[in-house]
């Protein structure tokens, strides 16, 4: 797990390539603070820039920017590739490498593979996760390249007539004289969404390489520099679609028994895990006793010697606190756990620093608990497995089947009587509704009671008018549903999720939803939550169940097989169950939360009222203060609970206030 970032100049810069590269770089030493590398090519105006966190190969033959043995490629490299020893396997048999190894690291691998197989065929051998800048000396070209799921992040673009590329736009900022304006089409996204979703980053001329995919650069695609026209995006190329796996997974489904369905992602968890259980250094898990992360645990658990390391946080405020139910689970598995019960001012600290972190306006606030297990877990540890992407691959949100259930029902209704009955939802405030909800709840089961069932009700009113499922789809995802109301002067772009286009051809709607989440919302908030809280500490993170074997093998199962009886995750947990007894696992789902609401009204508010007064939000012109106002007004009398949206809003100015 390393930082990687350069940049390709056809005009001389007022400072040395090596000097210029070396500062991007040195931003980025929260991802790589044990080894700093800078390569360059006078010539061409080429430069990379590397930061390692040493994982495989701690000696200096796992140096990067690394140049291949023939001398033509040099690549600078973020990630892990875990089947690299096979590779170097097929490639000895080739001829290619063989004694002349100088190391053990996966980059020599990348680099002879690259060398022997060429750049496409190489990215679909690898199962892994990474982002790659790889320089062809020979035909003096610059490809960038991204890992199936997302996982390793990689920002690329214009600056300055150059095109300038790294792990986080901290690194792009450092390049001599950037100046990109904010694009407030990216931020009218991120206002719905809590962040920027891809390719869009949140200034203009510079974007987000989607996952599966790599973009390649001449110099006659360079052909802007000393003119002030962009590069573009370039011609961004998929190597691994997973629109294309999921449709020819639903062309040819799963056709085993139930039985052979669990063998088979017993099977397949085993295989991942036996390359993501490969360190050099100290490794451990993420444990929330939850369905995902368990079943990740107590899988490294059977496959491992000696007692697994896993890391928890608890909070003193019950809602919020998982830490009893992860301390049972590693009870039961044995492992070595370590947990740590936040106070409210562990929590708060962290806030100043989540600008830096994330370095462009995030606003999901489970970035602070991840931040702050991260941080427990790099005490004892320098790679820690995570359990995300089991919601998305097996059907673990709530949102799938309670929109299902709703989208049928309102199918039955003329539209007309739908609408009324939105508004008559909106007659009560959400505070009446959670009364009201509290006074039958005894009466309902256990995985239909809800946390703030109120604003939950609210938003759903905004569903019944759906003409189509995926109108249903959008508002659950949204926070600021008319986010150009907000933003001045901004329109908003269409997404995977507004474009019929990009849609998968799917009867079950439960599916559709997955596919829509595993293409936005996995990537561009859930992984980078963890990817940036965790490399905010210098801990390396990998997530199994994102290998992209699972994520195909998910997709041949039939919809029975992940969702059951309003529940998702069934396949899942019947892997779960062969280790942990059921009874430590049933139970309702919990986020992985703070108490926002709470905060904002107390230890937060000065703070809050700060940033969001009428008089500055005027002065600096990106958003209408009038819709904010209010919000906040009703927010701090309790009427209303708008933490999510202001907390958008709060993210945005802390951000703002950190480039200054």
């Amino acid at each position: 797990m390393c930082g990687l970032t350069g940049f390709w100049a056809l005009e001389r810069l007022a400072q040395p390539l090596d000097v210029a590269a070396r500062r991007m770089a040195d931003t980025l030493v929260h991802r790589g603070p044990d080894d700093a590398g800078v390569w360059v090519d006078e010539a061409a105006g080429l430069a990379l820039g590397h930061r390692r966190l040493a994982i495989l190969d701690l000696s200096p033959a796992g140096h990067q920017p690394m140049v291949s043995s023939s001398g033509r490629y040099v690549i600078a490299f973020n990630g892990e590739i875990y089947n690299h020893p096979d590779l170097r396997t097929e490639l000895e048999k080739l001829g290619a490498g063989g004694t002349a190894w100088r190391g053990h690291s996966d980059t020599e691998t990348l680099l002879a593979a690259f060398e022997a197989w060429g750049i496409e065929p190489t990215l679909r051998r690898l199962v892994g996760m990474f982002a790659i800048a790889l320089w062809d000396r020979e035909t003096r070209t610059l490809t960038l390249a991204r890992d199936r799921m997302g996982e390793k992040p990689l920002y690329y673009g214009c600056a300055r007539g150059a095109l300038v590329f790294g792990s986080e736009l901290k690194a792009l900022r450092a390049f001599p004289g950037f100046d990109n304006a904010l694009e407030r089409r990216a931020l009218a996204l991120y206002m719905r969404h809590n962040y920027v979703p891809a390719p869009w980053s949140i200034y203009q001329n510079i974007w987000k390489l989607p996952p599966g995919c790599y973009v390649q650069f001449s110099r006659r695609g360079l052909a802007f520099a000393g003119s002030p026209a962009p590069v573009g995006r370039g011609q961004v190329k998929a190597y691994w679609s997973l629109q294309e796996v999921a449709q020819a997974a639903l062309a040819e489904p799963f056709a085993g028994s139930e039985a052979e369905a669990v063998d088979e992602l017993d099977r397949l968890l085993r295989q991942s895990l036996a390359g993501q259980m490969i360190a050099d250094v100290p490794l451990g898990a993420f444990l929330s006793g939850g369905v995902d992360s368990s079943t990740v645990v107590a899988l490294m658990q059977a496959m491992s010697a000696r007692p697994v390391q896993t890391f928890t946080i608890g909070f003193h405020e019950g809602e919020y606190d998982e830490a009893q139910h992860a301390k049972a689970v590693a009870r039961h598995l044995g492992t070595d756990h370590t947990e740590w019960y936040v106070t409210p001012k562990d929590a708060l600290n962290v806030i100043p620093k989540l600008p830096a972190l994330y370095d462009e306006p995030f606003a999901d606030s489970s970035q602070i608990p991840t931040h702050l297990v991260s941080m427990l877990a790099r005490r004892k540890v320098t790679v820690s497995l995570s359990g995300d992407g089991g919601d998305e691959l097996f059907g673990g949100y709530k949102r799938y089947f309670l929109a299902t259930v709703l989208w049928k029902r309102l199918g039955a209704v003329p539209l007309p009587l739908r609408r009324f009955a939105a508004g008559s939802i909106r007659l009560l405030a959400p505070a009446t509704w959670d009364r009201l909800y509290r006074a039958m709840s005894w009466a309902l089961p256990p995985r239909y009671r809800l946390r703030l069932p109120g604003d939950k009700l609210h938003k759903g009113a905004g569903m019944l008018a759906a003409e189509y499922p995926e109108m249903v789809y959008l508002p659950l995802v949204s926070h600021w549903k008319k986010p150009t109301a907000v933003v001045l002067g901004a329109e908003e772009p269409s997404t995977p999720i507004t474009n019929p286009a990009e849609w998968l051809a799917c009867s079950d709607f439960e599916q559709r939803m997955m596919y829509l989440d595993a293409i936005t919302y996995l990537p561009d908030d859930i992984l980078v939550k963890v990817d940036r809280a965790a490399m905010g500490v210098s801990l390396e993170t990998r997530v199994p169940l994102l290998d992209h074997r699972i994520a195909e093998f998910a997709w041949r199962l039939p919809l029975r097989m992940k969702i059951r009886d309003g529940r998702g995750k069934w396949l899942l947990r019947q892997v779960l169950y062969r280790y942990v007894p059921r009874e430590l696992i049933e139970r309702p789902k919990m986020g992985f939360g703070v108490p926002i609401e709470h905060w904002l009204r107390g230890p937060l508010r000065e703070w809050t009222e700060e940033l969001l007064s009428e008089a500055r939000l005027k002065r600096e012109g990106f958003f209408d203060p009038a819709p904010i106002r209010q919000r906040w007004e009703e927010h701090l009398s309790g009427r209303r609970n708008w933490a999510y949206y202001l907390w958008d809003v709060l993210m945005f100015q802390e951000w703002r206030e950190a480039q200054r």
